[in-house]
């Protein structure tokens, strides 16, 4: 088994937020935390205006920043590849919050500790795909071996709106809607 990561149909997104919701239902998170959120992007003027949705999430990068930046090794590369979570070495420093480009991990007040995407690590052991990827009403989402995947010049991995690939070699894979080149654009909050 290959890398693990998320590939996105952006010309199939509708920006309905069911991988959203699924997520923030599956994880059992509180109002205003996110493993996974659903940005809109205005683009053009009138007649011409334009819109696009992207759907973020950790992408368990294979040059992660957040493992980098944490002291005590609790964000991890784990042994499929995907970064993960210790709870039981965070001492809720939130380091990894500053070095992830993403802004991925999220520090939860509650519990004193940051917690993120886990790439549904339960439901995968079971042979089950992520709340997010099964949740999408467009399938537009999906959970691919990276490694084993045929490639397509249709996907990428850079958009204005994102930080440089060669960053944190993150595992995701986009097919762009056209308008999402175009590096003036507004965010629509739905």
């Amino acid at each position: 088994m290959g890398k693990k990561g998320f590939k996105l149909d952006m010309t199939s997104c509708i920006g309905c937020k069911t991988c959203q919701i699924a997520c923030k239902d599956k994880n059992n998170l509180d109002v205003g935390t996110f493993f996974r959120k659903v940005v809109s992007f205005e683009t053009g003027v009138f007649p011409n205006a334009k819109m696009y949705h992207y759907t973020a999430t950790c992408n368990h990068c294979r040059d992660p920043k957040c493992v980098k930046g944490c002291p005590t090794g609790a964000m991890h590369i784990s042994s499929d590849g995907s970064v993960q979570h210790d709870d039981s070495k965070c001492i809720g420093c939130k380091y990894c919050t500053w070095n992830c480009p993403y802004g991925v991990p999220q520090y939860i007040e509650k519990t004193g500790m940051v917690a993120k995407c886990n790439m549904c690590q339960d439901l995968q052991n079971k042979g089950q795909n992520p709340a997010c990827v099964d949740s999408c009403v467009m399938r537009c989402l999906e959970i691919v071996d990276l490694d084993n995947i045929e490639e397509d010049s249709a996907y990428i991995k850079d958009l204005p709106i994102l930080p440089q690939s060669s960053i944190t070699q993150p595992s995701i894979l986009i097919k762009p809607k056209a308008q999402a080149f175009d590096k003036y654009f507004k965010i629509k909050e739905l």
